[in-house]
C-alpha cells in the first residue's frame, strides 16, 4: 500500500486537507500540521498518524525565521521517519520545506492551490509549481497563471 503524506498548515488550509479524508482509507496516510489549540483535538482521533510541526506566524517575524528554520529540520526527520511516496499539500510556508525534502528523495509533489485565492498565486504555490508532479487549481482563472495546472473544481 501506498504511503501518502498529507501536509499543511492550520486553519483554512487544514480545513480544505481534511476534505480528502474519504483518501485516508485507500492508502497508507500520514498527517502533518501546526500544533496549535485547535489541532491538538486531532491526536485523539488520528493517533499516531499525525504530527506536528511549530506554529510561526510571518506577523512576528523575528521568531518566525527561527520556527521556520526548526521546521526545515523536523520535516527532514518527519521524512525520513514516514518514507512516503507521495506528497499531498493544500500550502502555505508549512508544507514547502517538505515538498523540497520529498522531491529530493523522489517522492511525487501533488499540490492543490487554495481555494482562498482566485485570480492571484500564492506563494507557497509559486515556490512548489516548479518541483510539482501534479498542480490542482479550484478555480478556472488561475489556469492562465499556471499553465501546467490541473483544474479540478473545490474540493469542498
Amino acid at each position: 500500500m501506498k504511503k501518502i503524506l498529507f501536509i499543511s498548515s492550520t486553519g483554512g488550509h487544514l480545513s480544505e486537507l481534511l476534505q480528502l479524508k474519504p483518501m485516508f482509507k485507500k492508502y497508507d496516510y500520514h498527517i502533518v500540521t501546526e500544533k496549535t489549540k485547535s489541532t491538538l483535538s486531532l491526536k485523539e482521533e488520528y493517533k499516531d498518524k499525525i504530527d506536528y510541526l511549530v506554529y510561526g506566524t510571518k506577523d512576528h517575524l523575528f521568531t518566525y525565521i527561527f520556527k521556520f528554520i526548526f521546521n526545515i529540520f523536523k520535516s527532514f526527520y518527519l521524512y525520513i521517519k514516514i518514507r512516503p511516496k507521495i506528497i499531498i499539500t493544500t500550502g502555505t510556508h508549512t508544507a514547502v520545506p517538505m515538498c523540497y525534502i520529498g522531491k529530493l528523495f523522489r517522492s511525487k509533489i501533488i499540490f492543490i492551490e487554495t481555494f482562498a485565492n482566485i485570480n492571484t498565486k500564492t506563494l507557497s504555490g509559486r515556490l512548489v509549481y516548479p518541483i510539482s508532479d501534479l498542480f490542482i487549481i479550484q478555480w478556472e482563472e488561475l489556469e492562465k497563471l499556471y499553465p501546467k495546472a490541473i483544474y479540478s473544481g473545490w474540493i469542498y
